[in-house]
């Protein structure tokens, strides 16, 4: 049973599918902390010039390839993050773009912000952010199917953080993730 908005549901209908006895299913929001993002004003320079806050935007991980990164093409200043709803995430969150496209995901491996267009996490307990990584990849179908907007889709952050993730304990992650590794790149192997 799950507490939404102050009622008690019976979550046990909208599981997917039974999972071995060490694991669980758990809501994303449940995992850590759901953070949205935001952009300074462009009209203050104060908010941009000579930034040091590394600060992404979904144009900066089109293309891009790696799990981890560390900044985009754009910095902002303290000044600017303290004046937007832009939030400074620490190393080890779980970075996904919600809309502009919905389903870029990285891991972020230094002190982050980003625009408006993620709803990140930042894990309670950070050996869990490569899977998460893995499954928020593995989950986008799903995730769109839940977005709204009639412009371009949306993925809210209730909406997010209300994903179903089926959870292993953290030495089975870590199994998961070295298997998952090894796959994609004796794909890439055979590719080349």
């Amino acid at each position: 049973f799950e507490n939404i908005n102050g009622k008690t549901v019976d979550i046990t209908e909208k599981i997917p599918f039974d999972l071995p006895d060490s694991w669980s299913w758990c809501r994303l929001r449940n995992l850590g902390e759901i953070v949205g993002g935001g952009t300074p004003s462009t009209d203050n320079a104060k908010y941009w010039d000579n930034g040091d806050v590394a600060w992404l935007s979904p144009a900066d991980l089109t293309g891009y390839t790696q799990k981890y990164i560390s900044h985009g093409k754009k910095n902002i200043t303290q000044f600017g993050l303290l004046n937007s709803s832009a939030k400074l995430m620490p190393a080890g969150s779980v970075l996904y773009s919600s809309r502009a496209p919905i389903g870029y995901v990285v891991i972020s491996s230094w002190e982050i912000s980003t625009n408006q267009g993620f709803k990140s996490i930042v894990p309670a307990i950070t050996e869990c952010n490569e899977f998460l990584y893995y499954y928020l990849k593995a989950a986008t179908p799903e995730i769109k199917s839940r977005a709204t907007g009639t412009t371009f889709k949306e993925i809210s952050g209730n909406e997010f953080g209300a994903t179903l993730v089926p959870l292993p304990p953290i030495a089975e992650q870590k199994s998961i993730v070295s298997q998952v590794e090894k796959i994609f790149s004796m794909l890439e192997t055979m590719q080349e």
